[in-house]
Order: C-alpha cells, then sequence, then structure tokens
C-alpha cells in the first residue's frame, strides 16, 4: 500500500498537503483511494489488445454509476477498427494517441431512447425539450465516464479524456452514425500505458483555492495562484514540456472564441442535432 503523504505530496505538491501530517496514517488509504489519488492522464499507449471481456466490464462499471431520477441519459459508442479511430482522430485535433489506444469510447447524451419511448407510448416529451435535461445526459455520462477511468486504472490500465471531440461535433456525429437527439461530448481513450513512455501525476490547485466551508470564500487568491503557477512550471520543466506557467496556459484557453477551436459554435451544432433547448 502506498504512503498516504506522498501521494498527496504528488497531487497538490509538497507545500500544500492538506491538513496535518499526523492525520494520513497509512491505514487511512485503501485501495479505491490509492487508484483515484495516483491518477495520471495517459498519452502513450501499447497497441496490445485488451483482455476479452474488458469492454463489457468497464461498462458495467459506467453503469453502476448514480443516474439522475434513472432516467440514464446517456450512452457510449466503442470504437476499436482502427480505420474508424484514426478518421476520429484526424476529426479530435488528430490527437496520435486515439489511433494507439486499443479502446475508445465516445459518451454521448442520448435522449433519442426517452424520444422514443415516449412516441410509443402516444404522448409528448416536452421536457426533452429543456437545457435541465441536456445537463443531466452530460452529468450522467460524466459520471459514468470517470467510474471507467477508476475501473481500467484498478485493473492497470491507463486512460486520459478528450474533449475535442466537440470540436467537430458534427462529423463526429456523421462518423459514428448518431441519430438526432443524440451528442458527442467527450472521449476516452483506454489500453495498456507504454512504459517508455511514462506519465505523471499533475499537481492540482491547493484545498485552499477551491474547498469553500458554508459559504463561498472571498479570500485572496492571488499568493495560492502565484504559488501554483512555479507549482506546475517545475512539474513542466520534469516532464521535458517548456516551463509555461499555468496562468498562462488558461489565459489562452479563454482569451478569445477562436481559442475554443470551433467550440464557440456549439450552440448551432446542438440545434442541427436536434436539441432546440429552452
Amino acid at each position: 500500500m502506498s504512503d498516504p503523504l506522498e501521494l498527496l505530496r504528488a497531487r497538490y505538491g509538497a507545500a500544500h498537503v492538506p491538513g496535518s501530517a499526523s492525520r494520513y496514517a497509512p491505514e487511512a488509504i485503501n485501495p479505491v483511494l490509492e487508484t483515484l489519488l495516483a491518477h495520471r492522464s495517459v498519452r502513450g499507449f501499447r497497441s496490445d489488445a485488451l483482455p476479452g471481456g474488458t469492454l463489457e466490464l468497464l461498462i458495467a462499471a459506467a453503469q453502476s454509476a448514480p443516474s439522475s431520477s434513472n432516467l440514464q441519459t446517456f450512452s457510449v459508442v466503442s470504437l476499436e477498427e482502427p480505420e474508424r479511430k484514426a478518421r476520429v482522430a484526424t476529426l479530435a485535433a488528430d490527437q496520435n494517441f486515439i489511433r494507439e489506444a486499443p479502446l475508445f469510447l465516445a459518451w454521448l447524451v442520448d435522449l433519442s431512447r426517452l424520444q422514443h419511448i415516449a412516441s410509443a407510448a402516444g404522448v409528448t416529451a416536452e421536457g426533452l425539450e429543456y437545457l435541465d435535461t441536456f445537463l443531466m445526459g452530460a452529468i450522467d455520462a460524466a459520471l459514468a465516464a470517470q467510474n471507467v477511468v477508476t475501473a481500467a486504472e484498478s485493473l492497470g490500465l491507463g486512460t486520459v479524456y478528450v474533449g475535442a471531440l466537440r470540436n467537430r461535433p458534427l462529423e463526429v456525429a456523421r462518423e459514428l452514425g448518431l441519430p438526432k437527439s443524440v451528442f458527442p461530448l467527450f472521449g476516452l481513450a483506454v489500453g495498456r500505458p507504454d512504459e517508455a513512455r511514462p506519465a505523471s501525476v499533475k499537481p492540482r490547485l491547493s484545498q485552499a483555492l477551491v474547498l469553500h466551508r458554508e459559504q463561498y470564500g472571498t479570500t485572496p487568491i492571488d499568493s495560492g495562484i502565484e504559488s501554483y503557477d512555479a507549482l506546475i512550471a517545475e512539474f513542466n520543466r520534469s516532464q521535458n514540456l517548456p516551463p509555461a506557467r499555468w496562468t498562462e496556459r488558461t489565459l489562452e484557453r479563454v482569451r478569445t472564441a477562436s481559442a475554443l477551436r470551433g467550440r464557440d459554435e456549439l450552440r448551432e451544432q446542438l440545434v442541427v442535432q436536434g436539441f432546440e433547448l429552452k
């Protein structure tokens, strides 16, 4: 079993481990917490096929996640065929690890099932036209996908999320044969990590910046952000990456609409795919 302090130092940096060290005795960590705290995004995969039954086991884990009102407003398309993965990789910012990973999962908001049930019963489904129902599907999909991440990592596999499915979602929808009222949210690459390209745990913002007790805090955050900038710059150096600060990368992503890389048109694309949200 891992030392809980070492896991927390990796996650937050040695200067930002939350709470007193004495609280984190070895018995405080169990295999589930160890898996969660040791999470890292893997972008280098071996080509080995996954053992038989892995996909079905991962989807069982996905479907074990909570679902709002048990409406189960998500679906998954699994991709293993190299040619289709390559086409999806091209649409998703041309990220090569999608081609490498033996399994790629596309996570979808899926309201088509509920529309079918309503049509079969001869009733209207006005509730499907509202933003909250779409958000329900997005939340259901995210919860289910995160269950898959934890399950996959508990099996010794690596994963990485792919938000770039939303760069060109209508083309992704055509590639995956999605009907109206089904929309691609994000992808998840799954496979055995390539030991020659190891991934490291990326530090997160300190809990002092994200944890608010009872009400949202108004304590100045500048010193905490400055400290995190230094931590991320050092992490990037350790990964042989340019030592960019977190705030630099963050501002690049939000400064202009063009920085969204096509996602600034998401509202219009939702309408084309059948989501006229109120």
